[in-house]
């Protein structure tokens, strides 16, 4: 799919969670640090985690794990840690719920595909002030058989939605899987660049879109 690089309406807009509506970026590697140095005696570098971000915690944890065992405790430590220090660490992006009000105001209808599991998604959307609500469906790892880069996150929060032209849906994220699973389920991709990772990291995925600071949503995606 090729979109043109200005003003572009759809009709449904399906976001990622964590780096793109959510800034939980400081609690992903704390848990991730924690985790390995329960486990691992030290904590590899930031970024061997930070490209995995956006994939399942169950996928994440295969690169360090030596065993199924120590993979299934590794899950129980992040966990723990990650929803013990959740409200502390998770912050809201300047600008994302105003961006949602006027695409909402606009008469769009707004989904989630998470890879984060439905606890912890909720947790994040109360933090950030986010109401579910605001969202006609939200889907999260909890409720997929395939995760991001595969389609089906997308296809079934569009399903959800009711929208069933991909050519009027936008999915919106910050990372490689993001852009991989929106391209796979035939609708717009657009990058965001106040996430985790930039445009040298996502610009080898060809995102039809770029989505600077948070103020630019409605404008990119809700234009009438």
């Amino acid at each position: 799919m090729s979109r043109p690089a200005g003003r572009t309406r759809f009709d449904t807009v399906v976001f990622d969670l964590d780096g793109t509506l959510i800034d939980s970026e400081d609690l992903i590697l704390a848990s991730f640090r924690h985790t390995m140095r329960t486990h691992l005696g030290e904590a590899p570098p930031d970024e061997s985690w930070r490209r995995t971000i956006g994939q399942p915690l169950a996928v994440q944890v295969r690169d360090f794990a030596r065993s199924d065992a120590e993979a299934d405790a590794m899950i129980r430590t992040y966990t723990d840690h990650n929803l013990s220090e959740h409200d502390r660490l998770v912050r809201p992006f300047e600008g994302i719920r105003d961006a949602l009000e006027e695409l909402r105001r606009r008469g769009r209808t707004l989904a989630i595909a998470t890879s984060k599991r439905r606890v912890a998604t909720q947790m994040g959307l109360a933090a950030c002030g986010l109401p579910e609500d605001w969202f006609a469906s939200i889907v999260t790892a909890d409720d997929v058989t395939r995760y991001k880069p595969d389609p089906e996150p997308v296809l079934r929060a569009l399903s959800e939605s009711g929208e069933d032209q991909a050519d009027r849906a936008a999915y919106v994220g910050d990372s490689v899987h993001d852009m991989r699973s929106g391209r796979a389920a035939g609708v717009c991709t657009a990058a965001v660049l106040w996430g985790p990772n930039d445009r040298a990291v996502l610009s080898p995925e060809s995102p039809d879109l770029w989505i600077e600071r948070p103020g630019e949503i409605p404008e990119r995606l809700g234009a009438d």
